[in-house]
């Protein structure tokens, strides 16, 4: 059994279903901190469907310099607001940098090396990095730059070197070119004054307090280990911050099918854990519920099954095994019907005759197929 309710829930929080709760790209992705980005087509539909389908308006998103891509945290790529990129890599990336600084020798790399990849990054990438006219420099002619300069670009090395200058503050991905998005100088390309001094005068506690207040209005019904899971922030420092953001927030309980409760004892077969979500959720849920379960089709590596340390609520462990075959980090796309997965999708065909490619993990009726066959259609899909 699974706990569609809860799902349910979450699907509303995380702007699914129902009228766009985002204006634009950058709200969404602002609202929800970070969106998991190594798949770039899929977090680009992510975002658009979270704002109405606009597969355009992301990319002119990424063009103005609006949003971004970085490595804030957990050392994976992330579509992240331009305003908070730099505020959150520096709260939330030091760990994952100091293992990549540690990886070095065994690489055959030096702190020289680093050095001059952030002087040929500046020296290339900075006159095209100024927001909304600067198109970035591809990523290969990036890696050639810094191979005619010496500096080892072989063996991944020149992918391990352009993500510690990312963590460091150095560089980003802007601009949508040539089905990438091209790397930029981030200090340029970013809005001043937006790191961790300009923003929260360096109070880290008050800058995560900010980014729980966006974790658990964007992905809540959820918890604080949930949150800990995600940004992998300690639990003391989370627990020390969350005060200054509990009075925006409501809390409760689910129980054994995910429905909300104020009160522990009334959440009969739950965890036990208290959640926290946004307010007016619950209310806008039971008016919304029949909307919820309505079939759904997600990009892969989606926040709305990423973005707890549980997927378990969505699905059983023999779907999981469906979802990510092998469990080595690969996910494909979930097909969601009544709040949990019912199959992964795929396509095919040539471009204008793409159809739907759906492996049931649940029986799926004529009716529901010619649902997700809709679906299918109108899905934001990023030619790459």
């Amino acid at each position: 059994m699974t706990a569609r309710h809860l799902a349910g829930a979450r699907i509303l929080a995380q702007g699914l279903v129902g009228p766009p709760r985002f204006t634009d790209p950058a709200q969404a992705a602002r609202a929800f901190g970070a969106h998991q980005g190594q798949d770039l087509p899929g977090v680009i539909a992510s975002l658009a469907l979270r704002t109405g389908g606009d597969l355009a308006g992301v990319l002119a998103a990424f063009d103005r310099g609006e949003v971004v891509r970085g490595y804030p945290m957990r050392g994976t790529v992330f579509a992240v607001a331009a305003d908070s990129l730099a505020w959150l890599t520096q709260l939330c990336a030091g760990g994952p940098l100091r293992s990549a600084i540690s990886r070095r020798p065994a690489l055959d790399l030096e702190e020289r090396h680093i050095d001059r990849a952030r002087e040929v990054l500046v020296e290339r990438a900075g006159p095209h990095s100024a927001p909304g006219e600067g198109r970035g420099v591809l990523r290969r002619e990036l890696l050639e730059a810094w191979e005619a300069a010496g500096v080892p670009v072989d063996r991944g090395r020149g992918y391990h070197v352009l993500v510690e200058l990312i963590a460091m503050g150095d560089a980003a991905y802007g601009p949508w070119r040539e089905g990438e998005t091209a790397v930029v100088h981030a200090r340029r390309w970013l809005p001043a004054g937006s790191d961790l001094e300009g923003t929260f005068n360096g109070d880290r506690v008050a800058a995560t307090a900010e980014l729980a207040l966006r974790y658990l209005t964007s992905h809540g019904p959820a918890g604080e280990r949930d949150l800990a899971w995600w940004s992998k922030l300690p639990l003391g420092a989370l627990r020390a911050a969350l005060p200054q953001s509990a009075d925006r927030l409501e809390s409760g309980f689910a129980d054994r099918d995910g429905r909300l409760h104020a009160r522990e004892d009334e959440a009969r077969g739950g965890s036990g854990e208290r959640l926290w979500w946004r307010p007016g959720l619950a209310e806008e849920y039971a008016q919304q519920e029949r909307e919820t379960m309505r079939e759904l089709l997600l990009p892969g590596f989606d926040e709305l099954v990423l973005g707890y340390r549980d997927r378990l609520f969505l699905m059983d462990e023999e779907r999981h095994r469906a979802l990510a075959p092998g469990n080595n980090g690969v996910f494909k796309r979930a097909a969601l019907r009544r709040g949990e997965l019912v199959g992964v999708w795929s396509r095919t065909g040539a471009a204008g005759r793409r159809k739907l490619v759906l492996q049931e993990a649940r029986p799926v009726s004529d009716a529901q197929r010619r649902r997700f066959e809709k679906l299918f259609a109108a899905f934001p899909y990023t030619i790459v």
